[in-house]
């Protein structure tokens, strides 16, 4: 069986590999849902809660397929505050949450840097429109 994702065919068996591998390219660093709580000072129960709400992202890394959030979408002890409204623009272009976060940690000279960055930088309307030029 075949899953498409971003325009390319994974096998169901080696799809997990296969996104972690691009994605760890792409992302520094990764935390597992203890240390987002500890970060934030929630319970994991609650950091749960926000990835339900698409306020955070999670994928699952590793042999053991740990859900794993990037660091960067944390600052200052709490999440990006754009995030949640760029994660609801590429969800409504179509993007699953892999394709979201390729497309968060990709490098594009013209912002210059990568759309996570930009948020970092609280240049979150220019990521959002650009997301929303995506689905056009």
């Amino acid at each position: 069986m075949l899953r498409v994702v971003g325009g390319r065919a994974w096998s169901l068996k080696g799809e997990e590999a296969a996104v972690t591998d691009e994605l760890g390219q792409l992302v520094e660093t990764w935390l597992p849902l203890p240390d987002v709580a500890e970060r934030l000072g929630l319970e994991v129960t609650k950091v749960r809660r926000l990835l339900q709400d698409r306020v955070l992202l999670a994928v699952r890394r590793g042999e053991r397929g740990v859900l794993c959030v990037p660091e960067a979408f944390i600052k200052e002890g709490a999440p990006l505050p754009d995030l949640k409204g760029t994660l609801s623009v590429l969800s409504d272009s179509g993007y699953g949450d892999e394709e979201a976060l390729r497309w968060l940690f990709t490098p594009d000279d013209t912002l210059p840097g990568s759309p996570v960055q930009a948020l970092l930088e609280n240049r979150g309307t220019e990521v959002r429109r650009r997301a929303q030029a995506l689905g056009f």
